[in-house]
């Protein structure tokens, strides 16, 4: 007959829940070191493909920049600088033409208010737009301000800048006036 004694001063005790517990362990950190691994190799490729479209998009530039450069050293060639001359100074000519006198006087009727003329005005165009030198007089000072309220409120005029502001003596009949030096931006050409 065979007893089982234990002569150890400590009782024996069971490793199953330590084994378990560390394979739990060990079995989630394989997930997690495989997905960062995926993830990882993901980043890398996407990486790959965006260096591979710079790589192409800066061909392209430098493809594009000679062409440039190729364009340039043409229109600066003497007889084509003298022809983009002739094609500005034509197109000068044409724009100023084409200036809408009728629908500026039209757009300046709904602004002035009473009490204020219009003595001269002088359009030119600048940078794609038409600027428009204004002077005006008005009989009193409150016309003057309805004038310009009306034209920065105004649609078709903006950028109105006031260049100088004068009281002048126009005759005995008329009486003192305000003389107003402006200029403005004409929208609708």
């Amino acid at each position: 007959m065979r007893l089982r004694l234990n002569l150890a001063t400590k009782p024996l005790e069971a490793q199953r829940s330590f084994l378990v517990g560390s394979g739990l362990v060990a079995f989630i950190a394989a997930i997690v070191f495989l997905w960062l691994g995926w993830h990882v190799y993901t980043v890398r490729k996407v990486d790959e493909e965006l260096r591979a479209r710079t790589g192409k998009t800066r061909q392209e530039m430098a493809r594009l920049e000679v062409q440039r450069q190729d364009l340039d050293r043409f229109f600066h060639q003497e007889e084509n600088a003298k022809l983009h001359d002739r094609a500005d100074f034509i197109n000068g000519i044409l724009d100023a033409r084409s200036f809408n006198w009728t629908q500026m006087f039209m757009d300046l009727e709904h602004v002035l208010p009473a009490g204020v003329r219009v003595i001269s005005i002088e359009p030119r165009q600048v940078g794609g737009h038409v600027e428009v030198k204004l002077n005006v007089g008005a009989t009193s000072d409150e016309a003057a301000l309805k004038f310009l309220h009306a034209l920065e409120e105004s649609k078709v005029f903006s950028e109105v800048q006031v260049q100088t502001l004068a009281a002048q003596a126009s005759g005995p009949l008329s009486g003192d006036q305000k003389v107003l030096q402006l200029t403005t931006v004409y929208l609708r050409t």
